[in-house]
C-alpha cells in the first residue's frame, strides 16, 4: 500500500482556466487520475482494522488525502462536481473513527479537509 500511495498517485495540478473546460484533454486526464486516488483512499481505508490504525490514518489520511486530493479540491471552482468530490471522500472514512469525539470536533488529519469543507 505504502508503495503505491508513494510512486504511483500523480495528479497534475493545472490552472483553473485549463481544467474549467470540461472537455479539454487537462481536464479529462486530471478527473482520471483523481478518481483513481479517490479508488486508492477507498481500498486503504477498508484495511482499518486488520493494519494498524496508525498505518492507515498516515497512509490514506495524512499521505494521500492531504498531499494529493485535498490540492485538487482546493484547484476546482466551487459547485457540483466539488461537492459530488468531497462527498465521495466522506463515503470511504470509517465511521468508528469518529464515534468517541466530542461535538463539532474532528481527527486532527481532516482539519484542513474539513477547512474545505466549511468554505
Amino acid at each position: 500500500m505504502k508503495k503505491s500511495v508513494e510512486e504511483d498517485v500523480f495528479i497534475p495540478l493545472y490552472p483553473k482556466s485549463t481544467v474549467e473546460d470540461k472537455s479539454s484533454l487537462c481536464s479529462k486526464f486530471q478527473e482520471r487520475r483523481f478518481w483513481s486516488a479517490v479508488k486508492l483512499l477507498s481500498n486503504v481505508l477498508l484495511w482499518d482494522g486488520i493494519v494498524q490504525e496508525d498505518t492507515v490514518r498516515d497512509l490514506g489520511l495524512s499521505k494521500l488525502l492531504n498531499r494529493y486530493l485535498l490540492l485538487n479540491l482546493l484547484n476546482v471552482p466551487p459547485g457540483p462536481d466539488n461537492i459530488e468530490k468531497c462527498n465521495k471522500v466522506v463515503a470511504c472514512l470509517p465511521e468508528r473513527w469518529f464515534q468517541d469525539l466530542k461535538s463539532g470536533s474532528t481527527l486532527p488529519e481532516l482539519q484542513n479537509f474539513c477547512q474545505h469543507l466549511l468554505r
